[in-house]
């Protein structure tokens, strides 16, 4: 069948800019969202009878896409989930739209167009939320109820507290071979977002859980290659989606509230933790990969939440060496 679409119709430029964003060394995950938001603003422009052309459409019919996120109920029109009375976040919105910002950008580089419409439209910003993180009490008994006298529950002890002292990501802790692990330097050779390699340190409690896992708990890989440094029992690696379930059941067994139990949340708990320690901005980039220090400085407003009970510390009055009348 011969396909009607012109060559710059959104629809057939999107398995284009796969190809291109593959070869670049984005990720499976980022060029998903950006192909999915995209097929999201054709979706509305075809049902509002608005041009699909990509030489056609500029910061009116971007506008009225916008204005529609905004007005849009969540999971309206969704096969499976009934329609819900509140709309989409602001931070999905600002997902939608840097998503397709960073589409018409590759539009502009191919020259397929001339001028990116964007440019003229602000994009509006995400609200700021702090997202909790977890308290010593709830650590505690997040890791009391993992029975860590089975192989089960030391490697499920020993994700959880590395997770926790390296802020790693949970894809980037997953995708661990035994060869990325330096454990006389106390280094983790680690593959993050866009191909980028780092290495990031641990502590000495973390050498020690890790080399006692390796030589005492860690299963017999199933394959060859199977050289995954968390395995399961069976031998095979250990997803990304199964240490998130993990963790969610723990939680539970632990009745936690108040915070999401999931390996995202301790990388925000160790990002702070390692700021109120001491730790500086810039070690801190390195170890969550950030290419800029635009995200790291969120890290250092949150660690400000906790300006009371520094100040009860470190009081400037409270600590004088004299006591005033």
């Amino acid at each position: 069948m011969i396909s009607t679409l012109s060559r710059t119709d959104l629809a057939g430029l999107i398995p284009g800019y796969r190809l291109c964003a593959k070869t670049e060394g984005k990720s499976d995950n980022t060029i998903a969202i950006v192909a999915n938001s995209v097929r999201y603003l054709e979706g509305f422009l075809r049902s509002e009878g608005l041009p699909t052309d990509v030489t056609q459409i500029g910061a009116t019919e971007i506008r009225a896409f916008i204005l529609y996120l905004q007005r849009k109920r969540c999971f309206s029109g969704h096969p499976f989930s009934k329609t819900q009375n509140r709309g989409l976040s602001g931070h999905t919105i600002n997902c939608y739209l840097r998503s397709i910002r960073s589409f018409w950008s590759w539009l502009v580089s191919e020259e397929i167009i001339e001028a990116n419409p964007l440019v003229r439209v602000k994009i509006p910003k995400p609200p700021r939320k702090v997202t909790p993180t977890f308290s010593d009490e709830q650590l505690e008994q997040l890791l009391s109820g993992i029975d860590t006298y089975t192989a089960e529950g030391y490697r499920d002890q020993a994700i959880i507290l590395t997770l926790l002292d390296s802020a790693l990501r949970v894809s980037e802790l997953a995708n661990i071979r035994i060869d990325d692990l330096r454990l006389e330097e106390g280094l983790i050779r680690v593959m993050g977002k866009g191909g980028r390699e780092r290495v990031v340190p641990f502590g000495k409690s973390i050498n020690r859980i890790l080399w006692r896992y390796i030589n005492k708990y860690r299963a017999e890989p199933a394959t060859p290659n199977g050289d995954f440094l968390f395995l399961t029992t069976d031998g095979g690696p250990m997803t990304k989606d199964r240490i998130h379930k993990k963790m969610s059941r723990y939680g539970e067994k632990a009745g936690i509230s108040g915070v999401r139990c999931s390996p995202h949340t301790l990388r925000h708990t160790a990002a702070i933790r390692f700021l109120r320690n001491g730790g500086d901005v810039f070690s801190l980039q390195r170890m969550l990969g950030h290419s800029s220090l635009t995200m790291t400085r969120l890290y250092c407003e949150l660690a400000d939440v906790d300006v009371k009970k520094a100040h009860l510390a470190a009081s400037p009055v409270d600590n004088l060496r004299f006591r005033p009348r």
